[in-house]
């Protein structure tokens, strides 16, 4: 089972020809490509038996094991599901539910081979997934290593999708609970109650256990929530966000159990879903499901300066949220420092590398400037890759047609300078 990523290396090598003028040149890719699946074709009785060969089409995958493509390498012999290499580490940390082994480096029972042909991957999400409601969070593989493995555990080891009455948790319309949240002034975090009611169509938190006004309320309708753990400093850290003044509030909170942290974060879609629902009736879940909960576009240190252009540029922290650049002294600051709303090209706003030649004061060379209807915002990057990735964001916002209750907010909206 060694030598097919043997075979593989001989992409990478010269081939000698001792009647040829050239003494070393590259096959083609097409040939060399057809020749190494002809090989894989004669050799792979010898590495598998007979029955594995015919595996994926059961599991949706092409029909002969990927020797150049980045299908899983990787397969749960106890579920009968291949699974990415990223996704295998993570099913090692329920070997009570899952047995992890490698399509291509060990050897295979005829009984682990027969359970994958009897399950594979589209059986086994129609069993395992028959029930997810539909705003529930299904991770992504760019997702933090706490949504991926809570998704697996969930289908696999509490089969809460199998069981509508497991969804309770989340599902319920009210949820009661304690979080560790983030002082405002003095960075501690502190225990909190928190009460999430959808009938209120609020999330509260409370500064003492036995209080009955709360400290905070945080109307669902522009609620949002997005795991941030190497920020915040915590695996299971979660930054919450909403609308005060029209201006954006942060709440950092965490919980010690991973469980826990994620049924908070599926709570708040729930409640943002039923909200959408009754907002929105004619919308289809498709078209709400998007719109539950959002990851920041962009984050990141740059230089700004002010309004006049002639102040000295300062460090600051940026959040891109949809239409919204928010600037902080801190990434964990509970208030933007300003905000600058981004609208689209048909309204006049403009994304430019550099900036204007009689620009001074700024420490990093590779500069952007934002125009707007207003005026113009000049902010520097440290690197040339950061520069790129900035203006690609504002490009995206920028490309996009503003929807009408955009305009709305763009009436409203207030900004720093």
């Amino acid at each position: 089972m060694q030598l097919y990523p043997v075979i593989l290396g001989l992409l990478h090598l010269p081939i000698t020809f001792q009647n040829c003028r050239c003494q070393h040149f590259y096959l083609d890719l097409e040939l060399i490509s057809l020749l190494l699946h002809r090989i894989y074709d004669a050799l792979s009785p010898l590495w598998f038996p007979a029955p594995f060969i015919s595996l994926h089409p059961h599991c949706s995958l092409p029909p002969s094991l990927p020797p150049f493509s980045s299908e899983p390498d990787w397969a749960s012999v106890t579920l009968g599901v291949f699974v990415c290499q990223g996704c295998s580490l993570l099913h090692r940390g329920i070997p009570h539910i899952s047995r992890v082994k490698s399509v291509q480096q060990e050897i295979w029972d005829a009984s682990e081979v027969e359970l994958m042909a009897a399950m594979g991957n589209e059986p086994a999400k129609a069993k395992y997934e028959q029930k997810v409601p539909a705003f529930y969070y299904r991770p992504k593989h760019t997702d933090c290593k706490l949504l991926r493995e809570q998704w697996i555990r969930a289908r696999y080891e509490r089969n809460e999708f199998e069981f509508i009455e497991k969804q309770e948790p989340y599902s319920a319309g009210y949820r009661e609970g304690f979080l560790w949240k983030r002082g405002r002034d003095n960075g501690q975090f502190l225990s909190r109650k928190f009460i999430l009611s959808e009938r209120e169509g609020a999330l509260k938190y409370f500064n003492k256990q036995d209080a009955r006004d709360p400290k905070a309320v945080m109307k669902i309708e522009t609620l949002n929530a997005t795991f941030q753990p190497a920020k915040i400093g915590n695996p299971y850290g979660l930054q919450i966000t909403y609308l005060r003044d029209n201006s954006t509030r942060n709440i950092f909170v965490y919980h010690s159990d991973s469980k826990e942290m994620v049924d908070w974060f599926n709570a708040i879609r729930a409640a943002r879903f039923h909200y959408l629902q009754v907002a929105f009736p004619g919308a289809s879940d498709e078209e709400l499901v998007p719109k539950l909960t959002r990851s920041f576009m962009k984050e990141g240190f740059m230089e700004k300066t002010g309004p006049k252009h002639t102040e000295g540029f300062k460090k600051r922290w940026f959040t891109m949220d949809d239409r919204r650049l928010m600037y902080f002294k801190d990434p964990l600051d509970a208030y933007a420092r300003g905000e600058v709303f981004i609208g689209s090209k048909e309204n006049s706003y403009t994304v430019l590398p550099g900036l204007p030649p009689s620009t001074q004061g700024y420490h990093w060379n590779h500069g952007i400037t934002i125009v707007t209807p207003d005026r113009k915002f000049l902010f520097a990057c440290e690197t040339e890759a950061e520069q790129r990735d900035w203006i690609a964001a504002f490009q995206r916002v920028i490309n996009r047609p503003m929807r009408p209750q955009e305009y709305a907010v763009e009436a409203h909206f207030k900004h720093k300078p």
